[in-house]
């Protein structure tokens, strides 16, 4: 039942190739096998497989078929036990290097190079947290700045102890695992001496942010001071006044990039604002036999939903295998307007199909519309405000009717002040 290790070999071929053993890319295996799809294999290059649950020590990951609680790792070794059963293959310890033809790839393990050849290919490689450098934060390289995810790593590797995060901790972000990062350096006793919150103070509170941590909305983290270790940030509120909060740690938690790397590589179209690749409703990209599913798409989300996704690929990858996909990414194309920063699919199938969007901004009470060459198609006030880190899903009925032949169909969200929508 053990995910096998990388065997040397030049060239192989199987029926689908998963890259990625998180949440998404093992749901899709374990459906794929049982479906039988055929050789079904998954390449992971961590040496576990399992994918960001095997570092989040906390409940909130469903339950076992006896009903008690799944943490993370619980979880994730569920979801590889389910693939292998079914009968999927799983190789931990693999990076896959490139493409070495439109549906194979060439991967790199201990024992050598390799290249693997399929009937189709389901990129599941997740997302990372935007680090330090990305975020183009200036000041001193003194140690202490990890994001959510290192934080996670840190302690499952060492232990929940300060001596190996800090005593005092500032996490900056609104996204939803702001909430976690704060609950795992209590756990581990590091005090939080606030949450830096681009967000509305109605809105800052991540789901599951401990009500007496003190959370400054409305405001960045502009630079950092420190030699030999961090020992504060300079916060700068919306109306530019500044201050220092003193701290030996800081939490980058959330702003998400796709582990895009392979999708640049093989030449697929990017999501306009995403990073990630164009998909269709149906998960297909811009090349035939080529799918993509996940953190990939749309990172910082449930593993739940990341598996639900998973299995939907892998019923688009089954119609391809018995002759029932036409082809690659096919639609209109969908694109953000107003305050919204992106959404998601990028490609909208004549069939209706529900939207994911994310705000550039927050706004408290938009109006959202979705429209057409000038005509609307619908539009509503929203009843809750919109926020850059949370997901909005519209469901199916925001997009009937757009004319096939007709130009991108825009996505819009504006300030709908006090009046009606």
């Amino acid at each position: 039942m053990n995910p096998r290790p990388e065997q040397d070999g030049a060239a192989r071929s199987v029926d689908v190739l998963v890259v990625g053993a998180g949440p998404a890319g093992l749901a899709a295996a374990a459906r794929l096998a049982a479906a039988g799809a055929g050789r079904v294999e998954v390449l992971e290059r961590e040496p576990e497989a399992g994918g960001a649950p095997l570092f989040c020590a906390r409940s909130g990951f469903g339950a076992d078929p006896r009903g008690r609680a799944l943490d993370g790792p619980g979880y994730a070794r569920r979801a590889v036990r389910a693939a292998v059963r079914a009968g999927a293959v799983v190789r931990t310890g693999v990076t896959v290097t490139g493409w070495a033809g439109p549906l194979t790839l060439e991967t790199t393990a201990p024992t050598g190079l390799a290249a693997v050849g399929a009937r189709a290919v389901v990129l599941a490689t997740g997302a990372r947290e935007r680090s330090r450098p990305a975020r183009l934060l200036p000041g001193s390289r003194a140690p202490g700045v990890l994001t959510t995810g290192e934080l996670q790593r840190t302690v499952t590797l060492f232990g929940a102890r300060p001596e190996h995060i800090g005593r005092r901790a500032v996490v900056a972000g609104g996204d939803p695992v702001a909430g976690h990062a704060v609950r795992l350096l209590r756990r581990a006793g590091v005090a939080v001496a606030a949450v830096v919150c681009e967000g509305p103070r109605a809105a800052a509170g991540p789901a599951g942010l401990p009500a007496d941590v003190p959370v400054l909305a409305g405001a960045v983290v502009t630079e950092l001071a420190g030699r030999g270790r961090l020992d504060g940030v300079t916060v700068r509120d919306r109306d530019g006044r500044t201050r220092t909060v003193r701290c030996d740690t800081l939490v980058l938690a959330g702003d998400w990039i796709p582990e895009h790397e392979l999708v640049r590589a093989g030449g697929l179209p990017l999501a306009p604002g995403g990073r990630g690749p164009l998909v269709d409703a149906a998960l297909r990209t811009g090349v035939p036999g080529v799918f993509a599913a996940g953190g990939l798409l749309r990172g910082g989300e449930p593993a739940a939903r990341a598996a639900a996704e998973g299995r939907a690929v892998a019923d688009a990858v089954l119609a391809r295998l018995d002759g029932r996909d036409p082809g690659p990414a096919r639609g209109l194309p969908v694109v953000a307007g107003g305050a919204v920063h992106r959404v998601h699919p990028g490609l909208l199938s004549p069939e209706p199909a529900p939207l994911v969007l994310w705000a550039a901004r927050p706004l408290v009470r938009p109006v959202l519309s979705v429209g057409q060459d000038g005509r609307i198609l619908r539009r509503a006030r929203l009843g809750t405000g919109l926020v850059p880190w949370r997901p909005l899903r519209l469901g199916p009925g925001w997009t009937q009717d757009p004319d096939p032949g007709g130009g991108p169909v825009v996505v819009r969200a504006e300030d709908g002040g006090d009046g009606t929508g």
